[in-house]
């Protein structure tokens, strides 16, 4: 018969031999690896990527809500080659589009354009959300 110790060991072996690494895109252009207290936001914020890209281009391996981060076991793409988007605003509280695309000096139809989770009247928006203020289109791919 085997002990506890042996059976919580398989138990655990099988738990992490069954969890697959995520798949990172070829052509992701910059890769961060989870650390600790991450949330989606976190990561946007330092690393110059907007929070839809992050969770456009890790749709397989981030839920929508952002809560299945775990330090050392994921390793996330940050953005794709060509729709790379590293121009970036952190919302602040009283945030509005206005003063944001008067801020980075960019139109109100490029804002909208690279950034499809904000509603045309912006009013979607939170504190610590990450969005892109790239005074060009940035074409994600579906």
């Amino acid at each position: 018969m085997p002990s506890k110790l042996s059976l919580v060991t398989a138990t655990l072996a099988a738990i992490f031999a069954s969890t697959a690494p995520a798949q990172i895109p070829a052509n992701c252009s910059r890769m961060y690896e989870v650390v600790a207290d991450d949330t989606c936001d976190i990561i946007s914020a330092a690393q110059n990527v907007s929070t839809f890209q992050l969770a456009h281009v890790n749709a397989a391996v981030i839920n929508p809500d952002c809560t299945n981060l775990w330090v050392g076991e994921v390793t996330i793409c940050l953005g794709l080659n060509g729709q790379d988007c590293t121009s970036t605003h952190k919302i602040v509280s009283g945030d509005s589009c206005w003063d944001i695309f008067v801020t980075e000096g960019i139109d109100l139809a490029t804002l909208l354009a690279n950034n499809p989770n904000v509603d045309n009247a912006c009013s979607n928006i939170y504190p610590d959300e990450v969005i892109c203020t790239a005074s060009e289109v940035i074409a994600y791919d579906p």
